[in-house]
């Protein structure tokens, strides 16, 4: 209880500061790294998806793709809020900030995802230009790199900025070279082509590439942007190349296991979720000290074990309509857990009472057991040196059970499905018996199970076209449902590029 009297003092200074330091920066792609070698502006690229600040404010919300990951997963509503002590991503919660073009919410992801898709472009342009094909290894997997990095920040403009599919409907400006110089709304059709022919050539050029670490993008990474990209515009013949793609990337990694989906009380072992040699992980990030992480971060923000909001008040919580959906011999349900906090006793020496989900405690229906620190001490964790995960190979056994279902091959969609769930239920025999849209609603529902909190709840609630019901653990609109493109689940075009943008 010191320490939580402690952080408060800290956190609420630190909220003080922000809010009287805090600057709204211009939207516009204007930044560039300065490293002329083309690895070493790279190198910048990523770097960029973990810092903090990147979206330009001092918000304890802004600290690169996994506070969009979060963001969006509240968005999805099958991550719950469960306080608002420190206010971070309230407005998210109540959906009030997606409709309010004022609101830093809509401003970071704008201004982050265009500053990747600028340094992007400004590698390309060292390589000689979007058509060029460099003459060596080395600058031609440089350049498949940075295409698909483009292609990335595009893909998920469109997904947070835009309702639906709609190849028509005007999105978002889109920028393939290094001009500053403001452009008016493309069509989503004219985006699409551009992440579908970046991602195309970048598979090309990373052909044959070995990383160095899985900070990299490699062939494989692209392979899946485009398996997304495809699945989001949908259509049969969209659904088929998304398959594929998936296919490729199941034959190159396998599943995660049941023993490192989630942590066992009894053993006092497995799950985790925080480390990037894991080998279904295809991309993530090895954090170590030396990236100076503490409080902003999503480690911060998700995880009850680490020193700073989730610990002490602002908890990120399973929705418990989704949680009643796990059936009760799968594997996943015992990720989420209530934690009560009691007086330590020589047989419980840290004081830690673990209850169902369903019943109320100090943090209830957490991911404890999904998501952890290694140590396993309630805000223990004050440097933050787990990893971040940006892609594993279980999204692809999902997508591609879900685009072959969609496009016709339901027997093979229902053999991936059960082969994929033989590693999370004790009995899938129930899978035979679905088809059409009740096969097409499992899988959906296997998604957000099994990548509830990873940032991709969002994106299937979209090329789904799922209506989402908030469970009775919200804090906000409890039991109100919302289809897939309300207004209030798509953020809008901020502020700052409505002003300085008169092409818009």
């Amino acid at each position: 209880m010191t320490k939580k009297i402690i952080l408060s003092a800290i956190l609420g200074l630190l909220v003080t500061l922000t809010s009287c330091r805090e600057e709204f920066l211009q939207s516009e792609p204007t930044e560039t790294l300065s490293n002329p070698p083309a690895q070493a502006k790279l190198y910048g690229l990523y770097q960029m998806m973990v810092n903090t600040g990147t979206g330009g404010t001092t918000g304890h919300d802004d600290y690169g793709q996994k506070g969009y990951d979060l963001l969006s997963d509240l968005l999805s509503s099958d991550m719950v809020l469960s306080g608002v002590t420190y206010g971070w991503y309230r407005n998210v919660a109540n959906l009030t900030a997606p409709v309010d073009y004022t609101q830093n919410t809509n401003y970071q992801p704008w201004r982050y995802y265009y500053r990747i898709g600028y340094a992007a472009n400004d590698v390309i342009s060292g390589l000689g230009g979007n058509e060029a094909v460099p003459a060596n290894n080395t600058d031609k997997f440089a350049m498949g790199q940075a295409k698909a990095m483009r292609a990335y920040s595009y893909f998920y403009l469109l997904q947070l900025f835009t309702p639906k599919y709609d190849p028509d409907a005007k999105s978002i400006p889109l920028y393939t070279d290094t001009s500053v110089i403001s452009k008016p709304r493309a069509k989503q059709s004219e985006v699409y082509a551009q992440i579908v022919k970046d991602l195309t050539e970048a598979i090309q050029l990373l052909d044959g590439f070995s990383r160095a670490n899985k900070g990299i993008i490699n062939k494989s990474v692209a392979q899946g942007l485009l398996a997304y990209t495809y699945a989001a515009m949908g259509g049969n013949e969209n659904n088929v190349k998304a398959a594929a793609l998936a296919q490729q990337i199941m034959a190159a990694y396998p599943v995660t296991s049941r023993s490192e989906a989630v942590f066992s009380v009894d053993s006092g072992s497995g799950g985790g979720f925080n480390d990037l040699s894991t080998n279904s992980w295809m991309w993530g990030y090895d954090i170590s000290e030396a990236n100076g992480l503490d409080l902003i971060s999503w480690w911060g923000q998700a995880d009850i074990f680490t020193y700073s909001y989730a610990w002490v008040g602002d908890a990120k919580s399973i929705d418990l309509g989704l949680y009643g959906s796990i059936r009760a011999d799968d594997i996943r349900k015992q990720q989420f857990v209530t934690i009560d906090e009691v007086a330590p006793t020589p047989a419980n020496p840290l004081g830690y009472v673990y209850l169902p989900a369903t019943q109320d405690g100090d943090y209830p229906a957490v991911p404890a057991n999904k998501f952890y620190a290694p140590g396993r001490v309630i805000g223990g964790q004050r440097i933050i040196t787990s990893d971040y995960m940006f892609m594993r190979s279980d999204e692809f056994y999902l997508l591609a059970a879900e685009t072959l279902a969609k496009s016709g091959s339901e027997a093979q969609a229902k053999t991936i499905l059960k082969n994929y769930l033989s590693n999370r239920l004790d009995d899938t025999s129930y899978i035979d018996a679905l088809s059409g849209v009740a096969l097409q609603k499992e899988i959906y529902l296997q998604t957000r199970i099994e990548l509830w909190g990873e940032g991709k709840s969002y994106l299937a609630m979209k090329r789904n076209q799922a209506t989402i019901t908030r469970g009775p653990n919200h804090l906000f609109f409890m039991g109100q449902s919302f289809n897939f493109d309300d207004p209030k689940l798509t953020l809008s075009i901020p502020q700052a590029e409505v002003n300085n943008n008169p092409n818009l």
